[in-house]
C-alpha cells in the first residue's frame, strides 16, 4: 500500500479539529516561525542535554523546578569544569539535595561535557554541529547521539533536539498510531530497519508539503482521532 499523500494526512487532521481548528492547534506553538538551531554557548547545550537525561524516566515539572539547583551545583553547566569532575566532586553532587541524586546519570553530564567539548572542538562549537546535520537524516543524528553520548536514548534526544530549534519529529504515542495506521510500521520503531521507514515517510511528506519537519510531525499526531 503506498504512502498516503500528506495532503489526505491533513484532511484526517482537519476533520477531528477543524480547519481553523488546526490552524490554532500549529500556532500555539512557534507559530510561522520555521525552527532554527538555537544561537546559544555550548554550556547551554549541555544543560539542555542534562535535563533531558534527568527528566527521563522521572517528572518534567520535578526537574523544571529544581532546575536553578543543578545550575549552581554543576557550575552553571560549564563544559570544561563539568569534563574534569573526580570523585570528591561525584561524593559531593551525591549528598546535593538541590538536585536528583542519581549516580548514573551525575556521571552520563560528565561524560557528555567531554561530548560537547569534542563536539565544538571538531565544528567550531555544538550549535555549529547541529546546524551541520540534515533534517532528512534525524536518525543517523540519534545514532550519533546514541553512540557519542550518554543516556541519550531516542526519546531524550528527540525531545533535546526539538526544545533547541534543530528541526526534529517526535515518535509521540498518537505519531506512532499514525505511522502504524499508515503501514509505515507495525509497531513502535525501535529496529534499524523500522527507524529508516519512519524517516522515509517524514522526508516524503516534507518533500510533498513543503513545511519543516517539525511541523509535518506535528499534523500527523492532530491526524489521529479518537477512533484511530
Amino acid at each position: 500500500m503506498p504512502l498516503r499523500k500528506f495532503s489526505d494526512v491533513v484532511k484526517l487532521a482537519e476533520k477531528h479539529h477543524g480547519k481553523a481548528g488546526l490552524a490554532k492547534r500549529m500556532a500555539e506553538y512557534d507559530g510561522a516561525k520555521k525552527p532554527a538551531v538555537k544561537k546559544q554557548g555550548d554550556d547551554r547545550y549541555l544543560a539542555a542535554m542534562s535535563q533531558a537525561v534527568f527528566s527521563a524516566g522521572f517528572s518534567w515539572d520535578v526537574i523544571e523546578k529544581k532546575w536553578p539547583g543543578f545550575e549552581e551545583a554543576f557550575d552553571h553547566f560549564d563544559p570544561h569544569k563539568v569534563a574534569f569532575y573526580a570523585d570528591r566532586d561525584i561524593a559531593r553532587l551525591l549528598k546535593d539535595t538541590r538536585i536528583v541524586r542519581n549516580g548514573a546519570k551525575i556521571q552520563a553530564t560528565i561524560n557528555n561535557a567531554q561530548f560537547v567539548i569534542d563536539t565544538a572542538k571538531q565544528h567550531g562549537s555544538f550549535a555549529a554541529f547541529l546546524k551541520s546535520w540534515p533534517a532528512s537524516d534525524q536518525i543517523g543524528l540519534m545514532e550519533h547521539f546514541k553512540k557519542h553520548a550518554s543516556h541519550m536514548g531516542p526519546s531524550a534526544t528527540t525531545y533535546f533536539l526539538r526544545f533547541n530549534g534543530w528541526d526534529s519529529f517526535i515518535l509521540s504515542p498518537d505519531v506512532t498510531k499514525a505511522l502504524i495506521r499508515e503501514n509505515v510500521v507495525s509497531k513502535a520503531p525501535t529496529s534499524k530497519g523500522d527507524m529508516k521507514a519512519v524517516q522515509a515517510a517524514f522526508n516524503a511528506w516534507v518533500e510533498q508539503s513543503g513545511l519543516a519537519q517539525r511541523d509535518v510531525s506535528r499534523i500527523v499526531s492532530f491526524s489521529v482521532g479518537p477512533k484511530q
